[in-house]
């Protein structure tokens, strides 16, 4: 049987405070099953050509900041696209950086239980990005199942504790409303979420047509 590999598109070094606790580095993996009408790595995911990595590989990589990790209690930050797409390989990971780093992954939860459940024994921290909890909403945006997301944030909840979760909830212009997103955190902390990130997508305004300089005013 072949070494896991993760397909490696970047690495984020020293980010404070955005994906996690301490100093982390973001590493992004390739592939994602949504299609989110507002992806930020759209572009990333399209054009950027992935390096299959092995843990050690990985590893090698990202162990310059080992003085920081340790100190302020941080480590690795799996994103992407979909994190958990990737799950095998964090078991092997974890068994090189062992438990002095601490890891992390951003996830839309749009992946088989058996992915979560791998990650759930090896991960600290799950970033949950949950889109929206209305059904249509969610489909509308993503394309994808809003159950399959809440049916593992269940999952994690009773697995892991809401400790070691943290639940996005954006209000996404052209599809959600204020009212939609108070639903959902309604919703959430029902279900026993504890730590919550409100926040809103900012839409991007449209690039202005350059102008030539014999058309600037004197």
């Amino acid at each position: 049987m072949s070494e896991v590999r993760f397909p490696l598109l970047a690495v984020s070094r020293l980010r404070i405070g955005i994906d996690g606790k301490g100093v982390t580095s973001l590493v992004s993996g390739a592939g994602c099953p949504l299609h989110c009408r507002w992806c930020i790595n759209k572009e990333m995911l399209a054009k950027a050509k992935a390096t299959p990595v092995t843990a050690k590989e990985l590893y090698d990589k990202v162990r310059i900041d080992d003085l920081y990790f340790r100190s302020t209690g941080g480590g690795i930050t799996f994103g992407g696209g979909e994190s958990l797409l990737h799950a095998s390989f964090y078991p092997v990971f974890r068994e090189i950086c062992e438990d002095s780093w601490y890891l992390n992954v951003e996830t839309s939860l749009a992946v088989p239980r058996e992915n979560v459940e791998i990650a759930a024994k090896c991960i600290n921290e799950f970033i949950v990005d949950c889109k929206e909890t209305n059904p249509d909403i969610y489909h509308r945006y993503t394309d994808g199942d809003e159950s399959l997301m809440e049916e593992n944030l269940r999952y994690l909840l009773d697995t892991v504790g809401p400790e070691r979760v943290i639940v996005r909830v954006p209000l996404i212009p052209e599809y959600n409303t204020k009212k939609d997103r108070q639903r959902s955190v309604s919703l959430l902390k029902k279900m026993g979420v504890t730590r919550l990130d409100v926040f809103n997508y900012l839409k991007e305004k449209p690039r202005r047509k350059p102008v030539k300089t014999d058309e600037l005013p004197t």
